[in-house]
């Protein structure tokens, strides 16, 4: 059973279809203007509306632009007795289902027109469900994190995925920025066509774009066969250029042509081919620094910025350390045949409030080089199984220092560290911080101000 709403100057008319859709098992509400249409529409939810065109208050072309201002994703089936075929492509453009003409079999017409409406209407939202199962599904065995900013870019990936939009995902090295892309293509409309991904940083310029236009035979030295693009490859499907940051202004404007235009021209061809993908792009690079100082197009930068999506760095959401800590465990573990694992607390601890400046990535790689290095660690791993660059312990006991190639925030650092030894005194000391300020050598005033510092 569906609500409908039918809105008619002609009373009569709209008793007879109240009477015909009751008869269908249809709940109908009739109004006899399109002011009054407005007030309905404002406070009620209908699956399907039915408006004449030609009214004396408001038109039924008028009445259709109000609804689906409301946002409301509902069938809107306009009828008329004056037929006319601009009138019906406006009404089309627009968004209307269907532009029925009234005639002595207007009210079978409509049955008809109504039932494949709703059935349409029906497989719509059973396509939305089906696309969240599937971003559900996807995210919980990928995307691992029960915090505010992850849960904020699970929504917002919901929302765009049914869209056709360029999507820009910022964010620095490791912190997942390719499974974002990845779930929104598995929840996209797209998803049963290719997902087709490069990075655009780890190619020279010229064999960039071979790779993403692709040549016929002979266009250049070594072209001894052709070959098709990356990007006509994605035909239909997701296109995922990574590092977009990293190409240069002439790539930036091909790129543009093929966004604009939706055509891709081969090396060495002489005619274009058509292409329908959608474009995401990842980088973690700060693109508006870097259009304002002439390193990149602006134009370029604002066609696939569409819908911008920022993940933050691991640092940020501490929250979803442990989680994925004990997802990456599970996943190595089974891997190397080593059954259920676990952390000793201290090591939770550690992982839980160290920067991971490589994010992500660093984790996962800190997690499978433990379980590698555990042996006959009986289901334990424990603080001598981790990476040095962890513990900042060598085998022979020195201190190890190691600064990433993108360097590291000095004061942020030796923070965490203040923090790990002053968690580490009251665990030993069993929270009597007294005895805790007593193994670090330092008075009990120095002790609570350290704790107060980083709210312990």
């Amino acid at each position: 059973m569906a609500r409908l709403l039918v809105v008619d100057d002609e009373k009569s008319l709209c008793q007879m279809l109240e009477i015909a859709f009751r008869k269908e098992g249809h709940s109908v509400e009739t109004v006899f203007s399109g002011h009054a249409a407005k007030k309905k529409i404002e406070s009620q939810v209908y699956d399907l509306v039915i408006s004449d065109i030609r009214m004396p208050d408001l038109s039924g072309i008028d009445l259709l632009k109000f609804f689906y201002e409301t946002r409301n994703p509902a069938p809107f089936i306009l009828i008329t007795a004056y037929q006319s075929m601009e009138t019906a492509i406006e009404a089309l453009n627009l968004g209307a289902y269907q532009y029925v003409i009234k005639t002595d079999k207007l009210v079978e017409q409509l049955k008809l027109t109504v039932s494949r409406a709703l059935e349409h209407s029906a497989l719509r939202e059973e396509n939305v469900r089906l696309r969240r199962e599937l971003l559900r599904d996807f995210a919980h065995n990928n995307i691992v994190g029960q915090s505010r900013q992850i849960q904020g870019i699970l929504e917002l990936v919901r929302t765009v995925a049914p869209t056709g939009s360029t999507v820009l995902i910022t964010g620095e090295s490791g912190t997942g920025k390719e499974l974002v892309a990845r779930a929104i293509h598995e929840a996209s409309l797209r998803r049963e066509k290719t997902y087709v991904s490069i990075n655009c940083g780890a190619f020279p310029e010229t064999l960039l774009e071979s790779e993403l236009f692709g040549y016929f035979k002979g266009a250049f030295t070594g072209a001894e066969t052709n070959r098709k693009g990356i990007i006509e490859s994605a035909h239909g499907g997701t296109l995922f250029l990574d590092e977009i940051g990293e190409t240069s202004l002439t790539m930036q404007v091909k790129l543009l042509r093929v966004l604009q235009e939706r055509r891709v021209r081969p090396l060495g061809g002489s005619s274009d081919v058509s292409i329908d993908v959608r474009l995401i792009a990842s980088t973690n690079r700060d693109l508006k620094r870097m259009v304002a100082a002439g390193q990149f197009r602006e134009d370029f930068y604002y066609r696939i910025s569409v819908i911008p999506i920022h993940v933050p760095p691991l640092r940020d959401r501490p929250d979803d350390i442990a989680s994925l800590a004990r997802h990456f465990l599970h996943k190595f573990g089974l891997q190397m045949g080593k059954g259920d694992l676990d952390f000793n607390r201290d090591v939770l601890e550690l992982l839980t409030h160290f920067p991971w400046p490589g994010n992500v990535r660093e984790l996962e790689n800190a997690i499978e080089y433990a379980v590698a290095m555990c042996g006959d660690c009986g289901g334990k791993i424990c603080m001598e199984h981790l990476p040095q660059s962890l513990t900042g312990i060598s085998p022979s006991g020195e201190a190890v220092v190691e600064i990433p190639p993108e360097g590291l925030d000095f004061e942020a650092r030796m923070a965490q560290i203040e923090k790990q030894h002053l968690l580490a005194a009251l665990r030993a000391s069993e929270g009597v911080r007294t005895h805790a300020a007593e193994l670090l050598r330092m008075s009990y005033r120095s002790f609570r101000h350290y704790a107060k510092k980083y709210d312990i």
